[in-house]
């Protein structure tokens, strides 16, 4: 179960994100990237971050912690931006929250290097939820205190967008070829030998069991939140249960390697550094 926090203050937007995530104050006095239900991407984006993001904490890979936060519209009536004002009102009660780490930097392949075991264990997992959002032009990966970490799960499981097509994804190929992490000649078998066997239905059980009630309630075909619950960890099993169909075409794309990107990825703003501070 995710820890709840109550909003207390919003700092600022953070227009890198297309949802316009905000940089929040919460009650327990720390600092959250927080990702709105009233946004445009909608509550299943907040359901994939938080079934993707705490099956990757249970296969061991670094993720900030997740929370749920409460939101009260009227801390949106200060803000000079009418859009960020519309956005919290449509977003009252319970949003996603990341734990925010101050002057972390965009991960750059160029400059830090994870090597093979940890590349192989984060492009097996993107394999997995279909994670079409970690390419070397949006690594959706910062580096904090010398140590990478794993964000932005919202673009993952996307055959919960068409439930009636879901089955289609079990054997669905995973195209490697713009992963941030092919440079680091991942170790995709050893990754496969580890983290298979850790997909257990418990395990993605677990994950699917922190999403909120009312983040999964009035989904068409489901009686309900816990045969939506179910149909995720259905998937997901089967879906690992057939990686002989999709993870051969990866472990391909990384034999074939490729030369890492010469262009670096963006860091954050240099106003956002300078008064939160670096790494």
């Amino acid at each position: 179960m995710l820890r709840h926090v109550s909003a207390t203050r919003y700092v600022t937007p953070l227009r890198e994100g297309g949802s316009l995530p905000g940089l929040m104050e919460a009650d327990d006095l720390g600092h959250y990237v927080v990702k709105f239900h009233g946004a445009g991407q909608g509550r299943k984006a907040l359901v994939a971050e938080i079934v993707a993001g705490e099956l990757a904490r249970t296969l061991g890979l670094p993720v900030p912690e997740v929370v749920t936060v409460d939101v009260d519209p009227d801390l949106g009536l200060a803000e000079p931006d009418q859009e960020v004002q519309e956005l919290l009102r449509r977003s009252a009660g319970r949003n996603l929250g990341m734990d925010f780490l101050p002057g972390a930097l965009d991960f750059d392949p160029l400059a830090f290097d994870p090597g093979p075991e940890l590349a192989g264990r984060v492009l097996w997992f993107d394999a997995l939820v279909g994670n079409v959002d970690r390419s070397w032009r949006n690594p959706n990966m910062l580096l904090w205190h010398r140590s990478p970490y794993l964000i932005d799960h919202g673009a993952t499981l996307t055959f919960h967008h068409a439930w009636e097509r879901a089955p289609d994804a079990v054997r669905k190929p995973y195209d490697a070829a713009d992963h941030v992490l092919l440079g680091s000649a991942p170790d995709l078998d050893a990754a496969d030998a580890a983290l298979a066997p850790l997909v257990t239905a418990d395990a993605i059980g677990v994950a699917a069991a922190a999403d909120p009630d009312d983040w999964l309630a009035d989904e068409p075909g489901f009686a309900g939140p816990d045969a939506v619950r179910a149909a995720y960890v259905q998937l997901l099993g089967a879906r690992v249960a057939a990686r002989d169909a999709w993870l051969p075409a990866v472990r391909a794309t990384v034999a074939a390697g490729r030369p890492r990107p010469v262009t670096r990825a963006p860091n954050p703003p240099s106003w956002l550094v300078g008064r939160l501070g670096r790494p």
